[in-house]
C-alpha cells in the first residue's frame, strides 16, 4: 500500500496522540473545528483515496436501512437476500460487512456501487463536519486506518504541542 509507513507511525504514536487530542479538545472544544477544517482542506489536496483505499480494505462502514435500501434495488435483490449474504450484526447493533476487504472495492480501488455507497463511506474520514470534538474518539481511531486522517491529526498535535 502506498502510504503504508504513514499508517505505521500513526499505530506506534496511537496513546500518545490519543491523549493529546483529548486534552486539546476539552480545552478548546468550539476551536477544535478551527483547526480540523483547514488541515483536511490541505491533506486531501495531496493525497488520493483510490491509492489507497485502506478504509474499503480493512473496516467496513455502518449500513443504515436506506443505504441496504438503495444498494438492494441497485444490486436488483432484495433486501433481506443483501443482508443475508453481506452483512451482519455488529456490538452496536448496527449492519456491518461480514468480512474484509468490502465486497464492492474492485481491483483498481474504486468502488463498484460508488453512487449508491453508503452515507458512512460518502462521509468518511469524517474530518470537515462541524462539531469534530464530539467524534474525537472515532477520528483518533481512523488515523490507524486512512493516512489523510493520521497526517491530520499529527498536524493539529503537532500545532498543540508548539503552543502548549
Amino acid at each position: 500500500m502506498k502510504y503504508q509507513k504513514e499508517i505505521e507511525i500513526a499505530k506506534q504514536q496511537f496513546e500518545l496522540t490519543k491523549k493529546n487530542l483529548t486534552r486539546f479538545a476539552k480545552l478548546n472544544k468550539k476551536k477544535v473545528d478551527d483547526f480540523f477544517h483547514p488541515e483536511h482542506i490541505q491533506v486531501f489536496k495531496k493525497i488520493d483515496c483510490l491509492s489507497c483505499a485502506n478504509c474499503c480494505k480493512t473496516t467496513s462502514p455502518i449500513f443504515r436501512d436506506i443505504d441496504i435500501k438503495r444498494i438492494s434495488k441497485r444490486l436488483k435483490t432484495s433486501e433481506k437476500s443483501f443482508i443475508a449474504s453481506a452483512l451482519r450484526i455488529d456490538e452496536d447493533n448496527d449492519y456491518v460487512l461480514k468480512k474484509s476487504p468490502c465486497l464492492f472495492l474492485q481491483d483498481d480501488n474504486t468502488c463498484q456501487i460508488y453512487e449508491d455507497r453508503p452515507l458512512a463511506c460518502r462521509e468518511y474520514p469524517h474530518t470537515n463536519r462541524k462539531n469534530m470534538y464530539q467524534i474525537l474518539n472515532l477520528t483518533i481511531q481512523n488515523s490507524i486506518i486512512c493516512p489523510a486522517v493520521s497526517s491530520i491529526v499529527q498536524k493539529i498535535n503537532n500545532i498543540n504541542e508548539k503552543s502548549s
